[in-house]
């Protein structure tokens, strides 16, 4: 890992929510996961069963990740050991999202949201 010194002089986050992180210093992993049933309804109306997961192939099927067939190959020259940043605001964090101040070597994020319509039945006009 990069062998480098985060300097910031201030951070302002208005909103973090639903598995979103903030996070200070060094890490060797980070992991984000957030599953979402976004309902959206003419007529408001609810269920005491709703809202299973496995009802939806969404949220059980593999995240097809691409296959890297050359070999990376990286150089790197760190002419000041020191990143220096003023201010940095963020208006919000949502759904495995992060914001992180120092060095990660593997990071994996994750967000399913499956956005459902359900609108009345209408007659049909001729």
């Amino acid at each position: 890992m990069l062998q480098r010194i985060s300097k910031v002089d201030s951070i302002f986050v208005k909103s973090a929510l639903f598995s979103s992180t903030i996070l200070i210093g060094d890490a060797m992993r980070i992991f984000g996961n957030s599953r979402a049933l976004a309902v959206q309804r003419e007529a408001e109306l609810f269920f005491d069963d709703e809202g299973d997961f496995a009802q939806f192939k969404v949220f059980s099927e593999p995240v097809p990740l691409p296959v890297i067939h050359e070999p990376v190959i990286m150089d790197t020259f760190q002419e000041k050991p020191v990143i220096r940043v003023g201010t940095i605001n963020v208006k919000g964090l949502s759904a495995a999202s992060i914001i992180q101040v120092g060095s990660t070597p593997y990071i994996s994020m994750e967000a399913r949201i499956h956005h459902l319509r359900q609108l009345l039945e209408r007659e049909e006009t001729k």
